[in-house]
């Protein structure tokens, strides 16, 4: 077995004992062994896309604003960042099927809570404990597809996972509209909808999932890394949502959650170099695919989560849609992930040869953002539609594959770590991203709202621009036409602000060498 410089093992020997840790199977065995856990990452990815087209009604229902809009969201990605590199950890010292059936059973009891909610503050609350499911599946799923699959064949499977996140996807907001628009369901079965497909996919799973189970001895968790990681994304994220808003952006407010967050970080490096067993291995970014496509993944997770959240904002604040019309007109996105996720994970496996799709999804996820940031209130729909494909073909493209371009830079004991940081990453981008993007929104509503009265010379009515989402069925025709506006233009604002961070992973992608992947069964 050979080391490389950056402290990775690679090589023949790691060859030989990934083969012996992932027996060769059939694609039928694959695909049953799997079934289980494609479910389980069905219902995760279902928890986060059913509520974006309800949450205008949910929040308006519960009373809350703008800040409890983009913490609803927020807080389950928080958690989901917080807790995938313990996942990690853990999945490689404890059986990766008895972890993801604890995830589910996690995600289920924050489900059913959320949906009893009767205020924002529980319902944020319950988002953190789905989150943590959630941050199991997904830290899970790609890591028993390593542990099971070659790398070389592991682009075939990788793209079923991301027609997986697609199918979820636009599944996820139409199904939460249609359920919101039903007088006699409402709002709170969007959470009570997927417990029963947890149930079964635990049962899938039991019956499916088979992975030989490696127990280490005296190993000891780094709770301490685990918490400090945490506090120091919560305070930046506290941070972003109130500054410019609770206080100025330059205050003593700001100094302090700043610094703090800057000193718990440092803090979580000095607690992992001398750690037995580190939450996030430091060594890991000796190794530049891995420290590359980590950044990269921070930038795509800004992207990927801001389509789905403000979208359906834009569709029923700005045009008027209904929850069930939002979900059905953001299917070119979708559509274009389904397609690029699929496609390219097919002919990585042919070819071995990944990069090139990398470049191409940066090139187009940055073409979309840049076409959405001209959004408006009266944009037409066909140009809606194709900076929304772009969109989707862009974050099929990126997503799936760093994770791939990182999991084959690393040996068997190295797979749920390596696997967990970059989806660390990439949650840490959506959760800091919606935070800090629904921050700007405010923003950015409040000047278009003042614009338009202004121009209509008349004060802002009463309400208006206050952070609070607005009741657009009872409002006169006047304020409604400047709300839809303000929300029209600055949601475009906000997709212009996440453009050059997509330029950005595309320039950390140009960077990655591409290693050819190992390993392919015939």
């Amino acid at each position: 077995m050979t080391t490389t410089p950056t402290g990775v093992r690679e090589g023949a020997g790691a060859r030989a004992e990934h083969q012996d840790t992932a027996p060769a199977m059939t694609h039928r065995q694959i695909m049953e062994a799997l079934s289980g856990l494609m479910l389980g990452m069905f219902v995760a990815i279902l928890s986060s896309t059913i509520v974006t087209n309800a949450l205008p009604e949910i929040i308006g229902d519960l009373g809350g604003g703008q800040s409890a809009y983009t913490w609803v969201v927020t807080a389950a990605l928080l958690a989901m960042t917080a807790s995938t590199p313990l996942w990690g950890k853990l999945a490689d010292l404890f059986s990766k099927k008895l972890l993801i059936q604890i995830s589910l059973v996690i995600y289920t009891a924050g489900s059913i809570v959320a949906g009893l909610a009767q205020n924002t503050g529980t319902l944020i609350a319950c988002r953190v404990v789905q989150g943590i499911g959630v941050g199991g599946l997904s830290a899970l799923a790609q890591i028993v597809i390593a542990a099971m699959i070659s790398p070389r064949e592991r682009g075939r499977y990788s793209g079923y996972l991301g027609a997986n996140f697609a199918v979820a996807t636009v599944g996820g907001p139409l199904l939460g509209g249609v359920i919101t628009d039903t007088e006699w369901l409402g709002w709170r079965w969007c959470f009570y909808v997927g417990v029963p497909f947890a149930v079964l996919a635990m049962v899938l799973l039991q019956k499916t999932l088979r992975l030989p189970v490696v127990r280490k001895r005296n190993v000891r968790i780094d709770w301490t890394g685990a918490s400090l990681v945490t506090a120091a994304v919560c305070l930046l994220l506290v941070w972003v949502t109130f500054a410019g808003d609770a206080f100025p952006w330059s205050s003593w407010q700001t100094a302090l959650m700043v610094g703090g967050a800057l000193l718990l970080a440092t803090a979580f490096v000095l607690v992992e170099r001398r750690a037995a067993d580190p939450v996030i291995p430091l060594r890991l970014f000796r190794n530049r695919t891995i420290t590359l496509a980590s950044l990269a993944s921070l930038f795509i997770g800004v992207a990927m989560f801001t389509g789905s959240v403000f979208f359906s904002q834009y569709f029923q604040l700005a045009r008027g849609q209904s929850p069930t019309a939002s979900g059905l007109l953001t299917i070119p996105l979708i559509a274009g992930l389904f397609v690029s996720s699929t496609a390219s994970g097919l002919i990585i496996t042919r070819t071995g040869k990944w990069k090139a799709w990398l470049l191409a999804g940066g090139v187009l996820l940055t073409a979309g953002l840049g076409l959405l940031g001209g959004l408006r209130q009266d944009t037409p729909y066909a140009y809606i539609a194709l900076s929304m494909a772009l969109t989707g073909l862009g974050i099929g493209m990126m997503m799936q594959n760093l994770v791939l371009c990182t999991q084959n830079q690393v040996g068997p004991e190295d797979l749920g770590a390596a696997s967990s940081v970059v989806t660390f990453f990439r949650s840490l981008g959506g959760a800091v991203g919606v935070s800090a993007l629904g921050a700007l929104l405010s923003l950015r509503v409040d000047h278009h709202v003042r614009e338009g009265f202004a121009a209509l010379g008349t004060a802002p009515a009463p309400g208006a621009g206050d952070g609070a989402l607005p009741d657009l069925d009872a409002l006169s025709a006047p304020v409604r036409t400047v709300l839809e506006g303000a929300y029209g233009h600055g949601i475009g604002d906000v997709f212009l602000a996440s453009a050059p961070l997509a330029a950005a992973a595309l320039l950390l992608a140009l960077f990655i060498r591409e290693v050819p992947l190992r390993g392919r069964r015939g």
